[in-house]
């Protein structure tokens, strides 16, 4: 029964994680539809918030949604979602700059920022074996990027909001982990995708919506400038085209299936199974918008993802052990 769990759980994270993998190349297909950063977010959150809220109410109607909430754990969770809407933004600003395949090897330096952060709350000096995947991730970055070589287009403003992206995600990471884990997944999920959801209709309305509609008021443009400031109207066919995709592979599935199945594979084989979002992204990106991927680049993503199961190898062989 045990090997069954752990099996399911396997399987939920990878799905999880390659769901989550296959976003940035929709996101960058919808920009070269003339599709701006906030109708891709607010269709992304939009239609998924109204998923989730029917997938909700069905589990109410069949009496599998009657857990209620614990202390002040609602709002937690709210606060703990909008740090998903900023990596959301954060990210999908980074793919306007620069390819899918380096955006998702930003995004993936959350490995030595969450070991940055724990030092710090903790107080306490990481281990050598933290230490050592802390240089290999960087060294394999340094590959996956191709700063060396500069082979392949980098924008820094791409590389500054990627950076941004794995700074907010880390941040999730470490509030949603250990919040109201006795809540079924798919309404933890919705609350959470409810507080992003906030922060994206602040960032529609600042960069979009009140420029294009209410200039008169909102003529900040020589402030933010052209890179922020989208000065049309708001092209609604984004949800019919591409927001349901947006939605489940960024706001239903891949946060439903990775807390259905890190609680059956615990926190070590949980991350390195989701590291196979890395290479999923990368390979949607060659097939679909046949981005260049060089030899160095696939030999730096091989590096990170070492130093993902290196990492967290000891805890899997620890769990195996005890089962």
């Amino acid at each position: 029964m045990q090997n069954k769990d752990l099996l399911k759980g396997v399987l939920f994270v990878g799905l999880g994680a390659s769901f989550y993998g296959m976003l940035a190349t929709f996101v960058k297909l919808a920009y070269g539809e003339g599709y701006s950063t906030a109708e891709v977010t607010a269709s992304q959150f939009i239609l998924g918030i109204l998923i989730l809220l029917v997938i909700n109410g069905i589990m109410y109607i069949n009496g599998k949604n009657n857990v209620p909430f614990q202390g002040n754990d609602r709002i937690k969770l709210l606060i703990a979602g909008s740090s998903l809407g900023l990596t959301s933004l954060f990210y999908y600003i980074a793919v306007q700059y620069i390819n899918v395949s380096i955006a998702i090897v930003l995004l993936m330096q959350t490995v030595w920022i969450s070991i940055l952060v724990e030092t710090i709350i903790t107080k306490t000096f990481p281990s050598s074996k933290k230490l050592i995947a802390m240089v290999i991730v960087l060294v394999g970055t340094a590959m996956a990027t191709n700063l060396i070589g500069q082979d392949v287009d980098l924008d820094w403003k791409g590389i500054f909001w990627g950076f941004l992206a794995a700074c907010s995600f880390t941040t999730t990471m470490f509030t949603a982990n250990g919040i109201a884990n006795y809540l079924p997944p798919y309404k933890k999920t919705l609350y959470m995708v409810l507080g992003g959801g906030v922060l994206v209709t602040i960032f529609c309305f600042f960069t979009q919506l009140g420029p294009h509609y209410l200039p008169e008021f909102m003529n900040y443009k020589a402030i933010l400038g052209d890179d922020f400031i989208v000065d049309k109207s708001f092209d609604f066919s984004i949800f019919f085209k591409w927001g349901f995709a947006l939605a489940l592979f960024g706001t239903v599935l891949p946060p439903i299936l990775l807390n259905l199945g890190f609680p059956k594979t615990g926190l070590g084989l949980g991350s390195i199974i989701s590291s196979v979002e890395l290479p999923v992204s990368v390979m949607m990106a060659f097939i679909l918008l046949s981005e260049q991927v060089l030899f160095i680049q696939w030999a730096g993503i091989i590096l990170i993802l070492t130093a993902i199961i290196y990492m967290n190898f000891d805890q899997v062989f620890k769990r195996k052990e005890i089962q």
